[in-house]
């Protein structure tokens, strides 16, 4: 009995269900989308200001305190101890969010939040550390699909219970609480990995990985790693020193390591095409973050939850689906990508603006609600470009490291943003003004890219012509 269960835990099916469960259970948030309404209501009896400008604020500023040394530790800790720690911060945030009142609360409330995205990371790498390559690619899409499904099933839910069994939102969060709770106990029957990606390798067949193992593993709604303009970035293929997980490592391997990612980032960077692409995605990240975090606020303000019926939830289920069809989509478009995939960010970045100064100059909530749906299809489309343009032909640490690294440059804009528009301590303008704001901002992208991609496209117009009139010199 005792070797049928070991066999069953050492199969990357035991692991693969044990982390599609947790990450159900903790996408499974009905009361998400309801959030702002929560908060305004007779619950917590907050101003749209206050919420506005000084508790949502705090996550951002969270998030980026966090998201480095969580980046780290997730990696040293090998992943299944910030699985749980981020467990108990979502617990401890829905308690608070269930119980506590007040400005100061509620800030609380979102800095634990912000440990909880800090610590998301956790979820996506677990899965490479106790899976074997070959089952890669199916590991990924379950445990990637799991969360698209969790978050339709709870906007869904949300919805209906909120419009159909007039359910309070107070109940909608004490629904959301015990779905967390049941991801945390997942957490506790998941496998200890004994190898990380950094700082615990085993050997250098799992750690290193030839590109065709990476594009197994890549997701149409996350940014990962690409191929280099001049050289391809090499991987070395020698094997690493086997590092057991159960010795301490020496005293001097953590600094190697970190030698090592900034040397890798140097040589990632020094590509003029990943440079671009990552620029695109870190500037667009943070935009879009900035857009859905506010997004409720900007809801709210168009029809008060308080006097209009709330279709919040409905809303963010036609967005996530449209989202993941549309990132689907691009696995069936055949283009240039070298040629046409810089044109591609500039006309749907401005699509994007146009979709931000649409929610800006309407008064209507149903344009609002259209604008927002077409806002993040256009998004998740090119992110997905981006994501496959980046992650091409680097090894599966390359991948990680573009990932960990180009959110980071995201959550520093996005702060940026936050601290002058958004903050009581800033501008601290109102919600209508920050998306004239967010649509300006995307305004800026989009000629970025369009002026690039037309200096692409004369440059290579120049080069055939100068090489047919070469040709026919001779």
């Amino acid at each position: 009995m005792d070797s049928c269960k070991e066999s069953i835990s050492s199969s990357w099916i035991y692991p693969t269900l044990i982390l599609c469960a947790n990450g159900f259970f903790s996408t499974m948030k009905p009361s998400e989308s309801f959030l702002t309404p929560y908060l305004t209501g007779p619950d917590k009896n907050l101003t749209i200001e206050e919420v506005t400008n000084q508790i949502l604020p705090v996550w951002t500023y969270s998030y980026l305190v966090l998201l480095f040394p969580v980046f780290l530790i997730t990696d040293y800790a090998r992943y299944k101890p910030i699985i749980m720690l981020q467990g108990v911060s979502f617990i401890i945030t829905w308690l608070l969010l269930l119980f506590a009142h007040g400005v100061v609360a509620m800030q609380v409330v979102e800095f634990f939040y912000g440990m909880v995205t800090a610590t998301e990371v956790a979820y996506y790498a677990y899965i490479y550390s106790v899976v074997s390559t070959e089952h890669y690619q199916k590991a990924t899409s379950y445990c990637r699909s799991i969360t698209l499904v969790a978050a339709t099933v709870a906007a869904v839910l949300g919805q209906l219970l909120v419009s159909l069994a007039h359910v309070s939102y107070f109940y909608l969060n004490a629904i959301t609480l015990a779905s967390l709770s049941l991801a945390f106990v997942c957490s506790f029957f998941l496998p200890m990995p004994q190898k990380s990606m950094f700082f615990h390798r085993k050997d250098g067949a799992d750690s290193l990985q030839k590109p065709d193992k990476v594009l197994a593993t890549v997701s149409p709604s996350e940014p990962h790693g690409c191929r280099e303009d001049r050289d391809p970035v090499s991987v070395d293929p020698r094997p690493a020193p086997e590092q057991p997980a159960d010795q301490p490592p020496p005293q001097n391997h953590a600094l190697r390591v970190l030698l090592q990612l900034s040397k890798d980032l140097r040589e990632c960077y020094s590509s003029r095409k990943l440079l671009y692409w990552s620029l695109w995605w870190a500037l667009a990240t943070a935009g879009f973050n900035q857009v859905v975090n506010y997004i409720q606020v900007l809801w709210d303000f168009r029809a008060p939850s308080h006097s209009s019926a709330v279709y919040n939830g409905a809303v963010e289920a036609i967005a996530t689906f449209l989202g993941s069809a549309t990132a689907m989509a691009v696995g069936y478009v055949k283009l240039n990508w070298d040629l046409s995939g810089e044109l591609t960010l500039g006309i749907f970045s401005a699509m994007d603006a146009g979709s931000l100064f649409l929610m800006y100059f309407t008064n209507n909530i149903w344009a609002c609600y259209a604008g927002y749906l077409a806002f993040k299809a256009c998004y998740m489309l090119l992110i997905t470009i981006a994501t496959f343009q980046i992650a091409v032909n680097l090894s599966m640490e390359r991948y990680a490291l573009m990932f960990g690294f180009n959110n980071f440059v995201a959550l520093v804009i996005q702060t940026i943003l936050t601290v002058v528009v958004v903050d009581s301590k800033g501008l601290g303008l109102d919600i209508s003004t920050q998306f004239l704001i967010y649509g300006s901002y995307f305004t800026v992208i989009a000629g970025i890219f369009l002026i690039r991609s037309i200096y692409i496209i004369i440059s290579i117009k120049c080069r055939n012509t100068s090489e047919a009139g070469e040709s026919i010199d001779h």
